[in-house]
């Protein structure tokens, strides 16, 4: 497991459990917090923490849990209720009761806009300087007054505002560590398809052309000595077929080069292949479509590139259904052995009348990959909905592809 790999999928996984966790301490933290202190301010006998106090004390610490869903709404409450409790008799550490305001104000600072933060931070500055009236008029006319309203209004803003930055910050840089992944992948994909690419064009220009050559002038040299001598003949169909086959076999490597989904499936495993069936499938029923399939058990006799067009068909079309028909329609997929090869029938009754399918690029390049594999394939559009019929041979013909030996 690569660091960068690490870092963007179980780092972020284990960051984001652990903020969950803290939020959830910071929450409600007040609740017991508050308590604690307005029982520390307490001495019977000599001063006792108001049941008003105590009340508004509890009350602001209840409201603090639900500050992350209405951040504005709980800074503007608490911000009121400070207001009594600036004005009562308070005494110790019970003083810090009401100032569960500026840190409201933090919050809304960290997660509402920028309209919400002046709000707040108004009506929190009104509370505190009411407040600080109401608890001695004649001490409010003072530089001090001026210093602790800016000192416990601007703190929480900024320290809030800087939170707020470094978790942008934090996640501009997930973004673009996920967007340089991507295009690392891209290019690495890229990269392998213009090799094979390149390969594919060096074979088919010199294999693939001196092997078509061979295989027309045995041909010909068939039909001029044909007849001299059983022998040669015997010799002559060997030959023949032998470079026929080694043909069809390149066309079908040309065919798995040009291929950019080769890497998906392995194609010499058909067990594989039917299990990629199987999961198209079930993506379609997990889409609101109700499937009812029968796919022979052996697909063995088909050889790889007639096993990746099965299956490319019947991904195409079912994925031909999801976009074009009604959820909850039926689809009916059929894969069974017919002559030398397998035949492929998907319908589905739920096409509607203004989505049909036509002949798109989809069709299209399924009808050029099964006619390069020698088989045949047809779609047509039903009364209420689309049908599609394929037959794909086990081993491809040499010429099914390479009509005049041409690659």
């Amino acid at each position: 497991m690569t660091p960068l790999f690490f870092q963007l999928t179980v780092g972020p996984y284990c960051g984001v459990m652990m903020d969950i966790r803290l939020r959830r301490v910071i929450r409600f933290a007040p609740v017991v917090l508050v308590p604690l202190l307005l029982l520390s301010s307490t001495f019977p006998g000599e001063f006792r923490v108001s049941l008003s106090y105590w009340l508004l004390g509890c009350v602001s610490a209840a409201m603090f849990i639900v500050g992350d869903r209405a951040p504005l709404a709980v800074s503007i409450t608490l911000s009121v209720l400070s207001v009594p409790m600036f004005g009562a008799q308070a005494w110790g550490v019970s003083e810090l009761v009401p100032y569960l305001g500026a840190v409201s104000l933090g919050e809304v600072a960290i997660r509402a806009s920028l309209g919400s933060r002046v709000i707040a931070a108004a009506v929190w500055s009104a509370a505190f300087v009411l407040g600080t009236w109401l608890d001695d008029p004649g001490l409010f006319w003072r530089w001090a007054t001026v210093v602790s309203t800016v000192l416990f209004v601007g703190l929480p803003l900024i320290l809030g505002l800087y939170i707020r930055s470094q978790r942008e910050l934090a996640a501009t840089y997930r973004e673009r560590a996920a967007d340089a992944e991507a295009r690392t992948a891209t290019a690495a994909a890229g990269a392998r398809s213009a090799e094979r690419t390149a390969v594919a064009r060096e074979l088919h220009d010199l294999v693939a052309h001196h092997m078509a050559s061979i295989v027309l002038r045995i041909n010909v040299a068939r039909h001029v000595l044909g007849g001299a001598d059983p022998r040669v003949d015997a010799v002559f169909d060997d030959v023949y077929l032998t470079a026929s086959h080694a043909l069809a076999d390149i066309r079908r490597l040309l065919t798995a080069l040009r291929d950019p989904s080769l890497h998906e499936v392995p194609l010499v495993n058909s067990g594989a292949v039917r299990s990629e069936i199987f999961a198209a499938i079930e993506r379609t029923r997990r889409g609101g479509y109700e499937v009812m399939a029968h796919v022979d058990a052996d697909i063995s006799e088909l050889d790889a590139i007639s096993r990746l067009s099965l299956l490319r068909v019947v991904q195409e079309s079912l994925t031909n259904v999801m976009k074009h028909a009604a959820s909850g329609s039926t689809v009916n997929v059929e894969t069974i052995r017919r002559g030398a090869g397998f035949a492929v029938r998907i319908v589905n009754n739920g096409v509607e009348t203004n989505r049909l399918i036509g002949e798109g690029y989809g069709i299209i390049g399924m009808k050029e990959r099964i006619t390069l594999v020698g088989g045949q394939l047809a779609t047509a559009a039903t009364t209420d909905g689309w049908e599609l019929d394929a037959w794909i041979p086990a081993r491809a013909e040499a010429s099914a592809g390479l009509p005049g030996y041409e690659l």
